[in-house]
């Protein structure tokens, strides 16, 4: 690719013809600091401008709060984006191609570079709805549609058998979540240097306007906001719960429930869940206890803030709320007989139990049987 136009016009071919595009791609020459340079440079910066000016233009929304970045908040933020993005991008190839032979695939750094650089292209460009914030959401469909550009991609680029193409993809993927949480760390890091983002706007007179739009009306005491940006601030020494002390929470029974299974998981320092399934006739009760580590103070912030939310239909409904300054989330389908219910715990943990079951009680009653005293008390 010598110029943009080629560049439009690769851009349109793997997104809009991938099935022929990628088998071009596997066999043209290519070196990884080509494909940074001539491609994912000038296409990974769409999203970062438009979101800078978006911001001047509009403000941004985060969770429910609105605020206009100054100049300086606003390029630095946006730079910042820019870089990091740009170091995401070679940090996923580099476990592309690790992970391909793991897969039968073939090992092959620059092909692996093909593969990541060409499936976020959908993404990169719908990152221009920055500029309008409400449109920036679409930008996440997008995304998806990359990580399908990606399993197709697998085969012809990186050797990896169909059959286990769909497998490559769900590994890459998860390391690639993994590795987003931790970039919007050093992201908000570094930005809080310069006055930016919301935990540096809130914990100082930067001059930042924000505007707080509460659900029902409102306002919030400035002091919360505080704390939540230093709960934030303080959550990156938080260390995941020990697996074994989350699954001895899950009870043996849950009344009439018997359990069948019990699965624990970890993602390295990110967090770790237990989960038992319980079973009574042809209903089944999966109940979660979920250690959100540094991740929950995110959700912590949501329930200092009073999020409230309500959907009902003749079918059922969805609610969100705050009790005791902790979120609460349920759902129940009455045609389905089924639903969730999750109660956040210490601004850290959740307690989730979804499934068939005979009512919302029951769900209910799954969750109440964690013991939330011995829960809290693995945060210490």
């Amino acid at each position: 690719m010598n110029d943009s136009s080629s560049l439009i016009e690769r851009a349109k071919a793997i997104t809009l013809r991938p099935n022929d595009t990628w088998p071009v791609i596997a066999a043209e020459p290519a070196t990884p600091g080509d494909l940074i340079t001539r491609y994912a440079v000038p296409l990974s910066a769409i999203g970062p401008v438009a979101t800078f000016i978006g911001g001047q233009l509009f403000g941004i929304s985060v969770i429910v709060a609105t605020y206009h970045p100054s100049l300086m908040s606003g390029l630095s933020m946006a730079l910042t984006s820019f870089v990091m993005g740009i170091v995401g991008l070679i940090v996923l190839a580099l476990i592309a191609d690790f992970l391909a032979p793991k897969f039968d695939g073939e090992a092959n750094r620059t092909q692996a570079f093909k593969l990541v650089t060409y499936s976020m292209t959908p993404g990169w460009v719908a990152g221009i709805l920055g500029i309008i914030p409400s449109l920036a959401v679409l930008g996440i469909i997008a995304s998806l549609y990359g990580l399908y550009l990606f399993y197709l991609g697998a085969r012809p680029v990186m050797k990896v058998p169909e059959a286990k193409a769909g497998g490559y993809t769900a590994v890459t993927v998860l390391c690639a979540i993994v590795l987003a949480f931790a970039m919007s760390a050093v992201t908000s890091s570094i930005t809080s240097l310069f006055g930016g983002g919301m935990a540096g706007m809130m914990a100082d007179d930067s001059g930042d306007k924000v505007e707080l739009n509460l659900p029902g009306g409102g306002s919030l005491d400035s002091s919360k906001i505080k704390e939540a940006a230093k709960n934030l601030e303080n959550a990156k020494d938080v260390k995941p719960a020990d697996l074994s002390a989350l699954q001895a929470l899950l009870p043996a029974s849950l009344g009439a429930y018997s359990r069948t299974a019990v699965e624990s998981t970890a993602a390295g320092g990110m967090g770790a869940q237990a989960e038992g399934t319980y079973t009574s006739g042809d209903k089944t009760i999966h109940l979660k206890v979920i250690d959100m580590a540094a991740l929950g103070a995110v959700a912590g912030i949501a329930g200092s803030l009073g999020i409230e939310q309500n959907r009902e239909d003749a079918d059922g409904y969805e609610r969100t709320g705050t009790v005791d300054g902790h979120l609460q989330v349920e759902k129940w389908s009455k045609s389905a007989s089924s639903g969730s219910f999750a109660v956040q715990v210490a601004s850290r943990f959740m307690i989730e139990a979804e499934g068939e079951a005979g009512s919302i009680d029951e769900l209910k009653a799954a969750v109440a049987a964690v013991d939330q005293g011995k829960l809290a008390g693995l945060a210490n």
